[in-house]
């Protein structure tokens, strides 16, 4: 698979994911309508949103190492989409939780979010997503710079890190999915460390044989 040839062809291709990002949002939709949701609707929805923030967030982590493996340098085009899709479930995760779980009952959140950890973390990963979903433009990468902008958006390893203590501290007995979560997470952060320390090595190595040839040069 090379990926599209033409800016036309990716377009089309920006077109078809944004539609199948919405899937997830319009399955549940469907399941409201149609009294499928099980015996705790709310539950249901909460959880269903939360579960898309994690993919989503791990999704767009991948992009980069499958870009760099395959050389498909057409899917960083389509990384910035995938991010925007994490904080929008995000987003409807929390006001499902603010709407559904608490009827916008202010002092009840804030005493929830004070006593019970996985909200605390929960609400900690969704402040961080905020300025990268803020920083997301082109506009924004043009005011920030290249080295700032890449820098504040490197916050994602710790938001992605928080989601999945969220999960796993939320469900407490069977940690089957959140344990899966970590494992993909543990494997996409720990092939960036080998490719940055590679990276590392690679320019220590170059600095010490020019180094050698200058000492070596009459």
């Amino acid at each position: 698979m090379a990926g599209p040839a033409t800016a036309r062809q990716l377009a089309a291709l920006k077109r078809i994911l944004f539609v199948l990002c919405l899937v997830p949002l319009l399955r549940l939709a469907w399941g409201a309508w149609d009294d499928a949701l099980g015996a705790n609707p709310i539950e249901f929805i909460q959880r269903s949103l939360g579960s898309w923030t994690l993919n989503f967030l791990l999704i767009t982590l991948t992009v980069s190492p499958l870009r760099r493996l395959s050389g498909w340098h057409w899917l960083l085009r389509l990384r910035r989409m995938l991010g925007l899709y994490a904080f929008f479930y995000a987003m409807l995760h929390l006001v499902s939780y603010l709407w559904l779980d608490q009827f916008f009952d202010w002092q009840a959140i804030a005493k929830d979010i004070l006593k019970r950890p996985f909200i605390t973390v929960g609400m900690s990963a969704f402040m961080l997503l905020l300025p990268l979903a803020a920083t997301s433009s082109d506009a924004m990468i043009r005011r920030l710079g290249g080295r700032r902008w890449q820098q504040l958006h490197r916050s994602v390893y710790a938001i992605a890190t928080l989601g999945v203590v969220h999960y796993w501290w939320l469900v407490k007995r069977d940690t089957t999915l959140p344990a899966l979560y970590a494992a993909l997470l543990g494997l996409l952060l720990g092939i960036r460390a080998l490719w940055r320390e590679l990276e590392r090595q690679r320019q220590t190595a170059g600095a010490d044989l020019g180094k050698r040839t200058l000492r070596n040069t009459p």
